[in-house]
């Protein structure tokens, strides 16, 4: 019992240890990912080896081959393509298949009219402020700030003297 745990425990790590090998060279990374037509994509891949070259297909979406060439960074290809003015909307399939081999990767890319689709899919910090209800009711205005602070006070210490009678059997 022992020695077959052993076993899959040694199998799981080797399988965990060599997962970011195979992760990163397997796919056809899209960028942008979101973009509206007449938008410019870059493309990149490390599937080809470190000199490796590929050829781009995005004619799925009306804009022809490319072609995909070694880069600066090491063991990757990159290429780009301009999306057409005349495409709709919607997801499709670029393929790259490399030069070397029979190796093909794809990757998705999403085409979207609207400016709002194409800034949800990019990360966007708020700026400014959030309408929530709370507070602003007398303006940013410090005396009038002052004078419902001092409304408040004056309220509490009139509910405390009443309820601290009331306590004393005095009555109201």
């Amino acid at each position: 019992m022992r020695r077959t745990a052993r076993l899959l425990t040694g199998t799981a790590l080797v399988v965990v240890a060599a997962a970011p090998a195979w992760a990163g060279t397997g796919r056809l990374d899209v960028y942008p990912s979101t973009v509206a037509p007449g938008g410019q994509v870059t493309v990149n891949t490390a599937a080809c080896g470190d000199k490796g070259s590929a050829a781009g297909d995005a004619t799925a979406v009306g804009a022809g081959t490319f072609t995909l060439a070694p880069s600066a960074h090491k063991g990757e290809a990159i290429g780009q393509f301009q999306v057409p003015e005349s495409a709709q909307p919607g997801t499709y399939e670029i393929v790259a298949k490399c030069a070397e081999g029979d190796r093909q990767v794809t990757g998705d890319l999403v085409v979207a009219l609207s400016a709002t689709a194409l800034s949800a899919t990019h990360e966007v910090q708020p700026r400014g402020s959030m309408k929530t209800g709370v507070g602003g009711a007398l303006g940013p205005d410090p005396v009038q700030t002052a004078a419902g602070v001092a409304a408040l006070a004056v309220a509490a210490a009139g509910g405390t003297w009443l309820l601290h009678r009331r306590a004393r059997g005095d009555g109201i």
